[in-house]
C-alpha cells in the first residue's frame, strides 16, 4: 500500500461550506484509500456534517477552528489577527508537517498571502504563482499566473515556465509540455515592456520547449500547455474564459428549448453534448494549486461543489506521489 497523504482542507471557506466541503471529503476518503483529511471547521458544523456519512473513521480527522475569515476582509490583516481561522488553522498544518497540502474554498487573498507567509516557499523561488487547469480543445492547459502576482518581473515568469511545465508533464502526464507566453500578437516585438523582456529568456532557456507568444483567442485551442503571464492579464483571460463558457452554455439551452423542433433535437444530440460539456467543468480538474511553496496549497473556486472538493483533495495526492516540490527545487536551483 502506498504511502497515505495527509490533506488539511478549509471546511468553512466557500458559499457552500460546510455541507459540499464536508461531503467532498468524505466522498475522497471513500474513493481512495491512502488519503486523511484533515477538517478544519468550527466544532459544531464538523459534528453535524460528518453525522450524516459512512466513511472510515479512522482518516478523517475533525481540527477545531472557532473562527473564519471572510472574503472582503483584507487578506494580510485577517492572517494576522485570526490565528484561530480555519484557513490559518489549516496552513499551519502543513507548515509544521501534519499535512501535506492544504485546499480551501475560502478567501483567495488570505489563501495567497497566508500560503506564502505561513507555508513559505521554496528556496530559490521568487514568486508563488497560481496554476489553474483550464479546458481546451485538446485536453487541458496550465495558465500561470492567474492571480498571485500582478507586477511580476522577467526572472518571475521564467520560473512560472519552469514550474508550469514540471506541473503538466509530471501530474497531468504531458511530455515535453510546449510553453507560451500570453501575448496581443505572435510577433516577438509585440507586447508590453515585460512580455519583450521575457520573451528571450524563455527562448533561450534551455530546460523550457518555448513555442513563442499565444493570443488569448488561441487558448481554447489547446495550442500550448503552459501559458505564462502575469497575474493581471491571467485573471482577466481566466475570468472571460469562464464567463463566454456559461453565456454559450446559457444560450444554447434557451434555443433548444424555444420551439418544440428545438427541443427533439436537444433530445437527440443531448448525448454528445453532455460528454462534451464534461470537459469544461471545474470539478473535473479540481482548484489551482499555488505552485513553489514547500507544501501544496489549493485554492478552489468559491463556489465548489463536493466534486470540485473531492477532486482537488485527490489531485492533492498526485501532486505529492509525483514530488512536484521536490522536482521545482531541484529545477530552480539548476543554472542554465
Amino acid at each position: 500500500m502506498s504511502e497515505f497523504v495527509k490533506v488539511a482542507v478549509d471546511a468553512m471557506g466557500g458559499d457552500n461550506a460546510p455541507v459540499e466541503i464536508v461531503k467532498g471529503a468524505v466522498d475522497a476518503v471513500n474513493l481512495r484509500d491512502n488519503i486523511i483529511v484533515y477538517l478544519v471547521g468550527t466544532q459544531e458544523a464538523l459534528d453535524t456534517e460528518l453525522a450524516k456519512y459512512s466513511y472510515p473513521k479512522d482518516r478523517i480527522v475533525a481540527v477545531p477552528a472557532t473562527e473564519v475569515i471572510e472574503t472582503a476582509e483584507p487578506p494580510v490583516m485577517a492572517i494576522r489577527k485570526k490565528k484561530d481561522s480555519s484557513i490559518v488553522v489549516g496552513l499551519n498544518l502543513v507548515k509544521n508537517g501534519s499535512c501535506d497540502a492544504f485546499v480551501s474554498a475560502g478567501s483567495s487573498g488570505a489563501v495567497l498571502v497566508g500560503g506564502t507567509f505561513i507555508v513559505g516557499r521554496i528556496k530559490g523561488v521568487e514568486r508563488a504563482p497560481l496554476a489553474p487547469v483550464i479546458p481546451t480543445a485538446k485536453g487541458a492547459s496550465l495558465l500561470i499566473d492567474c492571480g498571485a502576482n500582478v507586477d511580476a518581473r522577467p526572472n518571475h515568469l521564467v520560473q512560472f515556465a519552469k514550474m508550469g511545465s514540471i506541473y503538466m508533464e509530471h501530474v497531468l502526464g504531458v511530455k515535453n509540455p510546449r510553453v507560451a507566453i500570453l501575448n496581443i500578437g505572435a510577433e516577438e516585438d509585440k507586447g508590453n515592456a515585460l512580455v519583450k523582456e521575457t520573451f528571450p529568456l524563455l527562448k533561450n532557456c534551455p530546460d523550457i520547449n518555448f513555442t513563442g507568444s499565444i493570443e488569448a483567442r488561441e487558448i481554447a485551442s489547446g495550442a500550448a500547455d503552459v501559458i505564462v503571464c502575469e497575474a493581471f492579464a491571467g485573471n482577466v483571460a481566466l475570468k472571460m474564459y469562464e464567463g463566454v463558457g456559461k453565456v454559450l452554455l446559457s444560450e444554447l439551452k434557451n434555443g433548444l428549448m424555444s420551439s418544440f423542433r428545438g427541443k427533439i433535437g436537444g433530445l437527440i444530440i443531448k448525448p454528445v453534448l453532455k460528454k462534451t460539456m464534461k470537459k469544461y467543468v471545474a470539478s473535473e480538474y479540481g482548484g489551482a494549486p499555488l505552485l513553489g511553496l514547500r507544501g501544496l496549497v489549493v485554492k478552489t473556486h468559491g463556489s465548489a461543489t463536493h466534486k470540485e472538493v473531492t477532486t482537488s483533495i485527490i489531485q492533492c495526492a498526485s501532486f505529492k506521489e509525483a514530488k512536484i516540490s521536490d522536482k521545482i527545487r531541484d529545477r530552480i536551483t539548476l543554472k542554465d
